[in-house]
């Protein structure tokens, strides 16, 4: 017994050891994402202005007709069929990423995304350790939770790399929530490894937990793309008009995808995560029954899992709503982002309700 205690006070401190191992590698990604975009090519507004009043080869055809007359073949004149996107659309190509194109910013990426590998995996070894000293699911807290779902975010975002999708773009923005989350995790919600009271000892606990700490790193990526989407949005906006961007303008939101990319990427991993985030509901809801004798009872954690339902629901909803789309549409994800930010902190720390038993 005394052995058994003393391996998982080791195995505990090992944890904790990878954990700010992990942070220590994330800061030095940190500053070679810094690098990338530094060093990496400033390209010149008059190349997006250009594009932005351009068409593309595909939006106009020539059609050719030919009609037979007495045994020759005439030639009628060539009508141009033009193709119009859709209202508030634009031409508009993808900026050429962090690195601006050059080897020079490309290499210091390349070295980020190693150190973020890196990073990920001494992160996940911490996790994986601190669930061999509790011998359970290693989120039974806040600060489990914590270091859970920035290396999920994290695990995320190098499956879309390894996916070839464009999304370089993103480690910058995600690799400083990752170090905020876990410098608040360390400090403020650090708390002992401990068993679990017996109305988390369930195995709904794999399935109900890992889903939404999945889910909320998904919602994490979308929030970061819609974010970026305004951003760029309202740069294509003044430029259209005539208007001229600040340098910092102009040396990093040309060098993002365009807007209607960030748009269609945002819009898509969160339509695609939404109909787990509802069985991440169902799943609590079957949990409580078991646990409470009840399936739902209007706890603040029930509530705000719903809100932010309804949130993601809006959204899609107004996604499939002509007048809703665009800027509007992307106003309610960030609200219901929000409202899962509120759910994750702002009702384990600051509101009293049953999933308060699971401590800090």
């Amino acid at each position: 017994m005394i052995l058994a205690a003393t391996t998982d006070e080791s195995l505990a401190r090992m944890s904790d050891m990878l954990i700010y191992s992990s942070m220590a590698v994330y800061t030095l990604a940190f500053f070679a994402h810094i690098a990338e975009w530094v060093l990496g090519s400033r390209s010149k507004v008059g190349r997006t202005a250009a594009a932005l009043t351009s068409r593309t080869a595909a939006a106009t055809a020539a059609v050719t007709v030919q009609v037979k007359q007495a045994g020759s073949t005439a030639v009628l004149d060539k009508p141009t069929v033009v193709t119009r996107a859709a209202a508030g659309t634009r031409d508009v190509p993808d900026g050429p990423g962090a690195a601006g194109g050059t080897v020079k910013g490309d290499l210091y990426g390349r070295i980020a995304v190693s150190l973020t590998v890196l990073a990920f995996l001494v992160e996940a070894s911490g996790v994986v350790t601190r669930a061999l000293s509790v011998q359970r699911a290693p989120w039974g807290n806040m600060y489990e939770f914590s270091t859970t779902f920035s290396t999920v975010a994290v695990g995320t975002y190098l499956g879309f790399l390894l996916a070839k999708k464009n999304v370089r773009w993103i480690g910058l923005p995600l690799v400083t929530t990752v170090l905020l989350d876990l410098g608040l995790a360390t400090t403020w919600l650090k708390t002992p490894s401990d068993q679990l009271v017996p109305a988390l000892d369930s195995y709904w606990l794999w399935i109900h937990v890992s889903t939404a700490i999945f889910c909320g790193a998904v919602f994490y990526l979308g929030a970061v793309a819609t974010l970026l989407y305004l951003f760029r949005d309202s740069y294509e906006n003044k430029l259209a008009t005539g208007g001229n961007p600040g340098a910092f303008a102009r040396s990093v939101l040309e060098r993002l995808p365009a807007a209607a990319s960030l748009d269609k990427f945002s819009y898509r991993v969160n339509a695609a995560i939404f109909p787990l985030w509802t069985f991440t509901i169902i799943a609590g809801a079957i949990w409580a029954g078991d646990a409470w004798g009840r399936y739902w009872g209007w706890d603040a954690k029930e509530v705000w899992s719903f809100i932010t339902w309804v949130g993601y629901a809006a959204y899609l909803h107004a996604r499939a709503t002509a007048g809703w789309k665009g800027r509007k549409a992307a106003y309610i994800a960030l609200i219901a982002f929000g409202c899962f930010l509120f759910n994750y902190y702002g009702v384990n720390i600051f509101v009293s309700s049953k999933h308060s038993y699971s401590g800090v």
